[in-house]
């Protein structure tokens, strides 16, 4: 999953990705380098970020996905937890919705999801992006993780999502310290089997690996970003959402074809 976030402060974007057509031509190039699907956002969900309307969500996003409608030949995800945002981006031409909430924000995107027969990816997360530091303490961690997570399928199911279109993301990074990430990551395989869906895990250039890679740029957390791919895709990682997709499609490929021959 190619990540294009069309957000003025963004962590971890080039300045032209932020205008409709860079960001069309990004999309495109990521398609050619071997993403299987684009993640776009409108509003930076990062630690600390500001929360911003869903109208300037929607005039971030709309023009890039009317760019792509009709030219990119993979599935685009709308990154929003904002069911109006979901329902207008989905009409657009997304065909999942990732909530980087796991549906505590807005419960209506299930809704929305539902009706529109849209895929659903729920995150696991606490607290809000200014608070959620203060959430991250834990006596299980990958325990309550599932737990949590579970608790996001059954609200998308109950909403009518089928199971079969529901996807779960541990939340790197959200709601965890660099230990969290590191453990959640470890035990993958242990949540994958407690929470019986398919995991997308979201590790690129985050800041929790500045305790082993020291305090770079997010541009240069590349290397870093490798390691924990392959990792991801070794703990059973179906989805990786990535950045830099043309070096991580080579890191995903080898990485399964180990895991093929486990």
């Amino acid at each position: 999953m190619g990540i294009l976030n069309v957000t003025p402060d963004s962590f971890a974007e080039s300045p032209h990705v932020q205008e409709p057509d860079g960001a069309a031509a990004a999309a495109m190039r990521m398609a050619e380098e071997g993403a299987d699907l684009i993640d776009v956002g409108g509003e930076s969900t990062r630690p600390g970020a500001e929360p911003v309307s869903a109208d300037e969500e929607l005039a971030r996003v709309m023009p890039v996905l009317e760019r792509l409608r009709g030219r990119l030949s993979i599935p685009i995800s709308i990154d929003t937890y904002k069911s109006h945002v979901a329902r207008e981006a989905v009409a657009a031409g997304a065909a999942i919705v990732n909530d980087v909430s796991g549906l505590r924000y807005d419960p209506a995107l299930a809704t929305v999801a539902a009706e529109t027969g849209a895929a659903l990816v729920v995150m696991h997360s606490r607290g809000v992006s200014k608070t959620m530091y203060a959430e991250a303490a834990y006596d299980d961690l990958v325990g309550e993780v599932a737990a949590e997570l579970a608790a996001s399928v059954r609200s998308a199911t109950d909403a009518g999502v089928p199971r079969d279109r529901v996807i779960v993301d541990p939340g790197l990074g959200f709601a965890k310290r660099a230990a969290h990430s590191y453990g959640v990551l470890a035990q993958l395989p242990v949540l994958a089997a407690a929470v019986d869906r398919p995991l997308l895990v979201g590790a690129s250039r985050k800041s929790f690996m500045r305790n082993a890679i020291g305090d770079r740029p997010p541009v240069e957390r590349d290397w870093g970003t490798a390691a924990a791919v392959a990792a991801a895709v070794l703990g059973g990682a179906h989805i990786v959402r990535v950045h830099a997709v043309a070096p991580m499609v080579q890191v995903v490929r080898v990485a399964e074809e180990i895991r093929k021959h486990g």
